[in-house]
Parts: C-alpha cells; structure tokens; sequence
C-alpha cells in the first residue's frame, strides 16, 4: 500500500481522531466552570489539558495523512502518557479532599499545586500508573480494563515505535515506499487509539462523573428561571454521542458499569 492509495486517505481512523478531538474540545469547554479544589488555578486546569489532548490527537492525524505511522505512535504515547497524567492528578485531588479536616491538612494539595506551578514535577508513569490501578475508587473499572495485556500492549508498541526498536518501525516513517503492511499497522494504530481513548473517558466519568453534565441546569440559572427537576444528572450531547457510539460498541461491559454506578443519566 502507498500512502497516496485511496484505500490510506480513507481510512476510518481519520474521521475517527475528529471526533475524538472534537470531544475533548468540547470536554474542555464544560468543565471550565468547575473549580480546582486544592489548587490556587482561577480557572479548572483540565479545561487547558482537555484542549491540549485535542491538539495532539489533531496532530496525530496530520502525521498520519503525511504517512509517518512511526512518527504519529510518538503522539499516541504523548496521548496516552496526558491521559494518564490527568486521571492521576484529579483522582489525587478527589482522595486529597476526602475527610478533609483544616487541622491537619492545608488548603492546598502542595503535589499537584507545585505542579502546576512549576515548583514540583509528576512521579514517573509507572508511579502514576500503579496509584491508578490501586485505586478503590476504580476498582471495577481497572477490573475491566485490565482484564487481558491489551494496555500493555499498546505501550510497547509505542515505545517499539518511539525508540525504533524494529526496522519496520524505521519504515513506516518513510512515506514514499510502498509497504505491505502499511495497511495493516494503520488499522493497529486506529485500534490502539480507540483503546486509549475508551480508558479515558471511563476514567474521567470515575473520577468526576459531573464534568459530562449537560448545560441546561447553568442555563437556567443564568436566565434566572427555575431548572427542570433532576437536569443535573443530564449528560452534554457531545459525551452522550462518545458513550453511545465508541463505548457502547468497544467495549459495553465498561459502558454497563458506568451506567449502573454513576449518577448521569447515560442513554442506552
């Protein structure tokens, strides 16, 4: 397959990293106005993560519409390593904040407040990535998520990719060959970001179910009218359409559990 195939230009992966940016841009837009607890931030920070990951799956599939399939697992371990770094710091904050007594706790989550001022840096990923997977908090969701070697599997890859750990890799990168497997490590890369993005989003609806919450209860008070009864459990359109087309066709035991645990009203 050459990259200037139409079978590559059409691939599904394109307009599927759209939609995938375009619900993080979305994301980001509305948890803007949920506040930081534990932080000095005036406005929530994940606003500015949420936009950052949109870029860089943007940027992903730019690479690949070049044909640099090395180059772009690159940017899906920067994907993978944001939705990690993400995760790890809200769900640090959401435990920081349990039975918080002033006495012995200050104000401030020093961990994630240095952090975001540059006075601390974040543990390493694997530090970040085992306080995950401990969490009681996720405990059902790490269940399924790491039932098999799948996440596993994807960082290697990406470290496979990232260090050029096989000559292949070295090809991939090289637009103007035409290459058998092209195809096939496109497709790889397509499912690897969807299983990157599924761990996320479940994740995030974990951690902080209320950041998919639709606008209408703001809307309302904003217009000084009474919102409707229950309009907080509402899910965002844009997270509705996410659960219903990715979650509920990858993987619908993840999507299962989060309808049965959380508090949104997430549609079958």
């Amino acid at each position: 397959m050459k990259v200037s195939d139409p079978e590559y230009q059409k691939h599904v992966i394109f307009d599927e990293l759209k939609q995938y940016a375009n619900f993080y841009e979305s994301l980001a837009d509305g948890v803007f106005q949920f506040v930081s607890v534990g932080t000095t931030a005036i406005c929530n920070i994940d606003t500015y993560v949420y936009s950052a990951i949109a870029g860089t799956i943007t940027s992903i599939g730019m690479v690949l519409k070049d044909g640099r399939i090395n180059d772009a697992y690159a940017l899906l371990r920067k994907y993978y390593d944001s939705a990690v770094i993400n995760v790890y710091s809200n769900l640090y904050l959401r435990e920081y904040r349990k039975g918080w007594d002033f006495a012995a706790k200050p104000l401030l989550a020093e961990h994630i407040n240095g952090w975001l001022h540059g006075r601390v840096k974040l543990p390493e990923y694997r530090v970040m990535s085992n306080y995950i997977r401990s969490s009681e908090t996720l405990r059902t969701i790490n269940g399924l998520l790491h039932a098999d070697d799948t996440y596993k599997e994807i960082r290697g890859r990406c470290n496979d990719h990232t260090h050029y750990n096989f000559f292949e890799n070295v090809m991939l990168n090289n637009r103007e060959v035409s290459i058998r497997n092209r195809g096939t490590a496109l497709e790889q890369i397509r499912l690897d970001a969807i299983a990157i993005f599924v761990l996320h989003f479940s994740y995030v609806v974990s951690v902080n179910e209320h950041y998919v919450m639709s606008s209408d209860y703001m809307d309302h008070m904003e217009c000084g009218s009474t919102p409707p009864d229950g309009c907080e459990h509402w899910v965002a359109p844009y997270a509705q359409e996410a659960f219903h087309s990715i979650l509920r066709v990858r993987r619908p035991d993840i999507a299962e559990v989060i309808q049965q645990n959380s508090a949104m009203q997430f549609d079958n």
